[in-house]
């Protein structure tokens, strides 16, 4: 299996990224909201949407959400928050959403927080590139918040300890044939664990690349949370904004 597959589905995934900043995810997708402005109603799709906080959010702002995710833990877990226009389901990204899973056209996919780059091979990136073409409508907008390859290489911290709710996360990075490799090693309950997370330092001309073959022009790219400007050396992330061409 993949490292995805068995990461995600464990309790320490979640203890580990337990703190993360709720008040700066909910502020950046005000200001990405205000920024696209979507109008209310609209159906957006959270891809790879994790435990669904960012679905909820924005199913409070009005809109349709689908939120799709590989780990059947974090969907199972969502599935609390479900009401008319709020669904969740599980959904490997690489397959069609469009016909699959979602009858009807959407107005904006998101892919937030790092949740591409995953995969070895480059046609399942492609592929993840094709279905979210399939499935948005005519001047839809596709979101893809990705890290910075050049600040991830000017910043990396080789080792780290980490300490949450008892447990000791000693955690290791590296960056491998073009992968930023992080290594998680832990001792819970007297049994050791070892589990890495492998993402591929995609260029913004990978990623540019990939979006001109499926039918998309980039709009903007923003350089964080805030929605500040882009700088190749100094911006922390990579967002890029994308909209479906007009089909001639």
């Amino acid at each position: 299996m993949a490292w995805f597959e068995t990461w995600f589905d464990t309790p320490y995934y979640h203890i580990l990224y337990k703190d993360r900043d709720f008040a700066e995810a909910e502020n950046f997708i005000t200001l990405l909201i205000n920024y696209l402005n979507i109008p209310k109603d609209s159906k957006i799709i959270d891809l790879a949407c994790g435990k669904g906080r960012h679905s909820v959010f924005l199913n409070k702002m009005g809109y349709e959400v689908l939120g799709l995710d590989l780990s059947k833990e974090s969907i199972s877990y969502n599935k609390q928050f479900e009401n008319s226009n709020l669904k969740f389901e599980v959904h490997d990204m690489r397959n069609e959403i469009f016909r699959e899973i979602s009858a009807e056209k959407a107005d904006a996919v998101f892919n937030l927080f790092t949740s591409f780059g995953y995969f070895d091979d480059e046609n399942d990136d492609r592929k993840v590139f094709q279905s979210i073409s399939n499935v948005l409508g005519e001047n839809g907008y596709f979101v893809l918040d990705f890290l910075n390859a050049k600040w991830v290489e000017n910043s990396l911290i080789e080792e780290e300890i980490i300490t949450k709710e008892g447990i000791n996360f000693t955690i290791k990075k590296k960056i491998e044939n073009q992968n930023i490799i992080k290594d998680i090693y832990f001792n819970d309950a007297g049994k050791d664990y070892h589990f890495y997370e492998k993402v591929k330092l995609h260029t913004l001309e990978e990623i540019s690349d990939y979006a001109a073959e499926f039918g998309f022009e980039k709009v903007q790219i923003f350089g964080d949370y805030q929605l500040n400007d882009f700088n190749l050396e100094s911006s922390p992330r990579c967002i890029n904004i994308f909209k479906k061409k007009i089909q001639n």
